[in-house]
């Protein structure tokens, strides 16, 4: 048979499995939703499932203003009949976690966090107002406080997160923020805050900016006292405005890259 005729052949039977297989699941649905059958996070009580990353391409603001991510297609669909990019990252860019490597000489790489620490409770705490009218402000041992106050005490392994409404920036000069001196300007965790999450049994702190620590900082104070815990953060999360400031579940795609210092990941919110 000549090979056109076995790559028509490949595409018809190709076709007729994704035929068989999409009835499968259309069929599998209607019976779900016939029986009000659910996921096992759905039936541990969420309701809604929402993304909690931004988009990442070369655009994307980073720390040092460079791109963090290149592109350079390799294969392309009309001269090989299929794509394929080799990308060129940095490890730091987009909606990422830092893993405790990131600031301490032998703590655990990205690929070394376990699984379970992936999965938490989601705690809110909202400084938006402040931030607003302060770019530079910072998580307080007050605000801490003032969540607990109304929400109860910080669950076992939970990842606090600044909410401090700086996301929608992202697609800006904004988000950086960087004065003429080319400081920059944006909220993260005041080293106090962080201390006094540390004697708590949260096991992550993310932000919707850059960094765990705020803009102007010089000694990244926050980075070197939690990640050497062996905890770990999240930078430029997406969506805050959506969660609750308690109940939510966070679920976090890490990166299983050997030596990783961190990596960008795709999170999710349950709610």
């Amino acid at each position: 048979m000549c090979d056109i005729c076995v790559m028509n052949v490949v595409k018809d039977q190709m076709l007729s499995r994704r035929s068989f297989f999409t009835a499968g699941v259309a069929a599998t649905a209607a019976v779900a939703l016939s029986t009000g059958a659910t996921t096992p996070a759905m039936a541990a009580g969420h309701g809604g499932v929402f993304d909690m990353t931004h988009m990442m391409d070369e655009t994307f603001p980073t720390y040092f203003g460079e791109p963090g991510i290149s592109y350079d297609q390799v294969f392309n669909f009309a001269d090989n009949g299929f794509n394929l990019n080799v990308l060129t990252v940095n490890e730091h860019t987009g909606t990422h976690i830092d893993a405790p490597l990131h600031f301490s000489a032998d703590g655990l790489s990205v690929d070394e966090i376990p699984v379970e620490n992936l999965v938490c409770p989601l705690c809110v705490v909202d400084i938006a107002a402040r931030a607003a009218e302060d770019a530079d402000a910072q998580v307080t041992p007050d605000d801490l406080s003032t969540w607990i106050a109304a929400n109860g005490e910080i669950p076992e392994g939970a990842c606090v997160a600044m909410h401090s409404g700086w996301g929608p920036k992202v697609q800006t000069e904004a988000f950086r923020n960087a004065d003429g001196e080319g400081v920059m300007h944006f909220p993260g965790f005041h080293i106090e805050a962080t201390q006094m999450l540390l004697e708590t049994g949260a096991g992550a702190i993310a932000v919707d900016t850059l960094s765990l620590d705020h803009g102007p900082s010089g000694d990244f104070a926050t980075h070197y006292a939690w990640l050497p815990s062996n905890r770990f953060g999240i930078e430029c999360l997406a969506g805050l405005d959506q969660m609750p400031a308690s109940g939510a579940t966070l679920v976090v795609g890490a990166p299983k890259t050997g030596r990783g210092t961190g990596g960008p990941a795709r999170i999710f919110g349950m709610v």
